[in-house]
């Protein structure tokens, strides 16, 4: 294929990529956006493929089909649940290659350059190793910690933020000695260190931020492999890449900051891995204690008398796979008359859109999906929430205990509707790790047990009604 036709390829890839993007931000446009997506993508795979040589063609093909043998019964195993964990993975996998793509483009650069451009060839090679390194290690203990395998509090080391500032001076100092000096072997000596540096500044990172702040982590991760993927762009000379990476880049860092503020976090502290504290809140330990146990029977009852509820899903929903059974009550609520919506909260689940994802899947009408901020201020005249395996993000110690962990963040009011129902397993903290005050209020009542066979038991009563 000749150069011109792989541009015009490339051109019409980029404007199916920013299209897709549009769709996304849509429920109703998102699974056209993701067709544009998946069209963009393969004609910028065969426009790349056809560009290359007859050795290389067959190189490319066979690494293609490896990666894919992999890919593919992953991508097929994996629950909706462990997705945030396998995005983060995946993002692991862009920064690891911008840092062999980083080492190989020194060692054998693709072609010579000299004077100016060989600088900024230089300053290419070293900002996407270093990029790359802090998303390679980040993602992983992101991906851990969303897994379970590593614990989910914040890892408050003394002096932390003179730790980070250091590894960035010292990183900085490599770099002008990696850029002062015409020797290959000094050079990748300070490549290496500086690799060395980077990937435990960006474990260090990740480990200083708590659990109930990890959604925004893995979109801030996002945007770090956007800037990874357009750093091997600049090294291999590869428009295409340099434009995805940037468009990756922008919306991961837009979609981070979007979310900061709903979260009343500070966007810099997140690059500087300076939130997410998982101490738990002193707001549950004070007054009384009781805590007020209700059955399905009786939440059917409640259910059909109210003029309106409100279901807030959680994480726990989606563990317990009950979005389909919680779409059957809401469709039989609806035909007796009752108004039902569902209110979401922006980081609930542990990635941006999650539940958006499942309700949508089960077949929820878009229209009455509201957002935290559209909801709010509507519960207060609600006779009743249903909180399905949510917690952190319907805590009251956010707004009413100045000393909680997080204080200041914006959740969903839910104790300020008529009444409660909080469907949970048990008195547990939420992946915060911070007590919940929402559980022991008059207007709250309990059902305990798994989400999805309490659902399935009000679904009964309500059809036996």
């Amino acid at each position: 294929m000749s150069a011109g036709l792989v541009s015009v390829a490339y051109v019409v890839a980029s404007i199916l990529f920013i299209l897709s993007l549009g769709g996304l931000s849509h429920q109703e446009s998102a699974r056209r956006g993701n067709i544009y997506g998946v069209v963009g993508i393969i004609i910028a795979v065969v426009a790349t493929v056809a560009a290359v040589g007859v050795n290389d063609m067959v190189t490319i093909v066979i690494a293609m089909l490896l990666g894919a043998s992999v890919g593919i019964p992953v991508a097929n195993k994996v629950q909706m649940t462990q997705m945030p964990q396998l995005v983060a993975l995946l993002h692991s996998f862009v920064g690891l290659a911008a840092v062999l793509v980083g080492f190989s483009g020194y060692i054998e650069p693709l072609k010579a350059t000299t004077g100016t451009e060989h600088t900024i060839h230089l300053v290419e090679v070293f900002l996407g190793i270093f990029i790359g390194a802090v998303t390679f290690t980040g993602s992983l203990v992101a991906a851990g910690k969303l897994d379970g395998r590593i614990d989910a509090k914040a890892l408050t080391l003394p002096g932390r933020h003179l730790m980070n500032l250091v590894a960035i001076i010292a990183s900085v100092l490599l770099g002008a000695w990696f850029l002062g000096t015409d020797s290959l072997a000094i050079g990748l000596t300070a490549l290496v260190i500086m690799t060395l540096i980077a990937a435990v500044l960006g474990v260090h990172l990740i480990m200083a931020i708590g659990g109930a702040d990890m959604p925004v982590v893995v979109s801030m991760l996002n945007s770090y492999s956007g800037w990874a993927a357009a750093s091997i762009g600049f090294m291999l000379g590869n428009d295409l890449l340099i434009v995805v990476g940037a468009l990756v880049g922008s919306s991961g860092a837009i979609l981070s900051y979007i979310m900061c503020k709903a979260m009343n976090r500070s966007f810099v502290s997140v690059i500087l891995g300076g939130f997410g504290q998982t101490s738990s809140s002193s707001a549950a330990a004070e007054g009384d204690q009781t805590v007020h146990e209700t059955t399905a029977d009786e939440l059917s009852e409640e259910l059909l008398n109210a003029n309106s509820v409100v279901i807030v899903p959680g994480y726990g929903m989606a563990v317990a796979q009950a979005q389909n059974s919680v779409s059957e009550i809401t469709k039989l609520l609806r035909e007796k008359g009752v108004t039902v919506r569902f209110g979401i909260h922006p980081v609930a689940g542990r990635l941006p859109g999650h539940m958006n994802v499942l309700l949508a899947e089960a077949h929820v009408p878009y229209d009455i999906v509201l957002e935290m901020d559209e909801i709010n201020e509507d519960l207060p005249g609600t006779d009743v929430v249903l909180v399905i395996g949510a917690n952190d993000t319907v805590n009251p110690a956010a707004a009413e205990d100045p000393a909680s962990p997080i204080a200041g963040m914006p959740v969903l009011e839910v104790w300020k509707a008529r009444q409660v129902v909080v469907l949970k397993r048990g008195m547990a903290t939420g992946y915060a790790g911070v007590e919940n005050p929402l559980f022991f209020k008059d207007n709250t009542y309990m059902l305990f047990g798994d989400a999805r066979e309490s659902v399935d038991k009000i679904l009964g009563a309500l059809r036996a009604s």
